[in-house]
């Protein structure tokens, strides 16, 4: 029985949908758009979380970076009594304040098997060469010196194409390069298989001209902000040049000890945790140090902070736009309102037909919960077109979730439940004499 007088209701529901289609589409407005917002801002919002965090976690979940700052009132808490800070410091660490290799040679004693491999980079800055075949325009490069182990742990987008990756042993003070294909269609000209051996001429910031000789053309990959974003033009592209890390150390001016350098953790380390470790280590070389320490930090507690702040943002805009969905239902409200007034007669004669009250509430309510959800069903396709078309824009893949999609429907339904329940609960109040009587 309460199946069918369900199947009534509902059947009720969708003849006075089809009756009143102008004022039901209306009606429902207000939750097509909200539902529509909310299912587009999420699928954006995931696609932009799940686009970045994969990047970012493309540059290695397992580093740790160990960086030489400048100490504050908070890092001398622990430290020898009579260390004072300086008022005034340099703003970059002297030779004796710089990490040396005895102390990583101590701390990979210690810890042998939490540890993979070391990666070294000298910043030499960026530095031009003519453009080939326009002579008058110049193209930048960014010059770096890297150990070996710092190249041949690069993520597989940026593998070696011809030639070899610098060699620690064997390349050490030689005027080497390894640059990337795109490098080489700029600056030399020709196929990246004929780079190798070539020479090129750079013009570093003080206008001195160094020449390298190139031993290895890697695969280039356009930066994924980049590519989130559209890509620039060709003229605008910054390649990556690497040399040996001595000929940098030359360069620069910088005889020894690094002021950052990167620690790869062992598979199966716990990151979270023996960044800790390793932060402490270092700090406690700096114990009579006062003007420097050591921090050390991971990739992956960058990844969770960018992610909870992501989805934090995108939080907050879909509780806007589901603002719209309380003006939704206070519309749908206003408009059964106005079928309760319309139907005053017919309701009479079902309850002067025996009709309870629990019947006819049921009625209008059934009716709310289809105007809505009609509406909702309309939102989420409109909401995933406008989520998965907005993504492609910004060239992120983007594809709704299946929990968002039920959260929205659900939410939908909910709200025709709660905004039709005052119409209902009143045209089941109704005294029959006095509706039937009702013109």
């Amino acid at each position: 029985m309460a199946n069918v007088q369900l199947f009534e209701n509902i059947s009720m529901a969708f003849a006075s949908v089809r009756s009143n289609k102008m004022r039901s589409l209306l009606t429902m407005l207000g939750i097509i758009i909200g539902i529509a917002a909310v299912i587009a801002i999420v699928t954006v919002g995931n696609s932009m979380t799940g686009s970045v965090t994969d990047s970012m976690s493309g540059m290695g979940v397992s580093n740790i970076t160990v960086t030489v700052k400048q100490k504050t009132s908070g890092d001398t808490q622990g430290t020898a009594q009579g260390v004072t800070l300086r008022r005034f410091m340099d703003e970059t660490p002297g030779e004796s304040d710089r990490i040396t290799d005895a102390m990583i040679h101590d701390f990979y004693a210690a810890f042998p098997d939490k540890v993979d491999h070391f990666e070294y980079t000298v910043d030499v800055g960026q530095e031009t060469i003519s453009k080939y075949g326009d002579p008058t325009t110049t193209i930048k490069a960014s010059v770096s010196g890297v150990n070996h182990d710092t190249l041949a742990n690069k993520d597989d987008d940026s593998q070696i194409l011809y030639g070899r990756w610098l060699d620690d042993a064997k390349d050490a003070g030689r005027m080497l390069a390894c640059v990337s294909e795109k490098f080489v269609t700029q600056a030399i000209g020709g196929g990246p298989q004929d780079a190798i051996g070539k020479s090129f001429t750079l013009q570093g910031s003080d206008g001195t001209l160094y020449t390298y000789f190139i031993v290895g053309v890697y695969k280039y990959t356009e930066d994924s902000y980049s590519s989130m974003f559209g890509s620039t033009s060709d003229d605008d592209i910054q390649t990556d040049i690497y040399i040996p890390l001595d000929v940098a150390r030359t360069i620069t001016g910088i005889a020894s000890g690094y002021q950052s350098f990167t620690v790869v953790a062992a598979n199966g380390v716990d990151v979270t945790s023996f960044v800790n470790t390793v932060g402490d280590f270092f700090a406690s070389y700096y114990t009579y140090n006062d003007s420097w320490t050591v921090s050390a930090s991971s990739i992956s507690n960058l990844v969770e902070s960018m992610t909870e702040m992501l989805n934090t943002v995108s939080l907050g805009i879909s509780a806007i736009a589901a603002i719209s969905l309380l003006v939704g239902g206070i519309g749908v409200m206003n408009i059964m309102m106005v079928s309760v007034t319309e139907r005053t007669r017919e309701i009479g004669t079902r309850k002067a037909l025996g009709a309870p009250a629990s019947a006819i509430r049921m009625q209008f309510i059934t009716e709310s919960v289809i105007l809505c959800l009609i509406g909702g069903v309309i939102g989420v396709v409109l909401g995933i077109a406008a989520g998965v078309g907005l993504s492609t824009l910004m060239k992120v893949p983007g594809k709704p979730t299946i929990s968002s999609i039920v959260v929205a429907v659900g939410f939908s339904m909910a709200i025709g439940v709660f905004f039709g329940y005052y119409p209902a609960n009143k045209a089941a109040k109704l005294d029959p004499i006095e509706a039937l009587r009702y013109e």
